[in-house]
């Protein structure tokens, strides 16, 4: 029994994702004056194999906050996932490196799949928290 509750332990502890928070000021700074015209193609690779070819904003990291209160510059990879509470508690996620934000919206992907965009409105966002989830996807050139 003790055996089993120590593996539980130890995979909990190994596969648990880590969470990263970006003020929402910060946020709006580091992606201010997006443009589409900046975006860039780029081709993510799934755990079967399977590519994926899409276009990103052109940043390769993002300067956010960890769990010790730190501020950290984290890279940008194909299984880092956004999510943006509002003002009601609601909760919208989307992968990281498939958002397009202008003045007033968030546009972004929630499903590599199929594709279905979403927008949200940029001054309802009152916390922004980034997620690795340790998916299997990477970029290949």
């Amino acid at each position: 029994m003790k055996l089993v509750l120590s593996l539980c332990m130890v995979s909990i502890f190994l596969f648990t994702c880590s969470t990263y928070l970006i003020p929402v000021d910060s946020f709006k700074n580091q992606f201010a004056g997006m443009k589409e015209t900046d975006m860039k193609e780029v081709i993510a690779q799934g755990p079967l194999g399977e590519r994926t070819t899409y276009k990103s904003f052109s940043k390769d990291s993002v300067d956010c906050i960890n769990k010790k209160g730190e501020w950290i510059r984290l890279e940008k990879t194909p299984s880092l996932e956004i999510r943006f509470t509002d003002a009601s508690n609601k909760k919208t996620v989307f992968y990281f490196d498939r958002i397009f934000v202008n003045d007033s919206s968030i546009s972004g992907t929630y499903s590599r799949i199929l594709g279905i965009r979403k927008t949200i409105p940029l001054n309802s966002v009152k916390k922004i928290e980034l997620q690795d989830g340790r998916k299997n996807y990477r970029y290949v050139h």
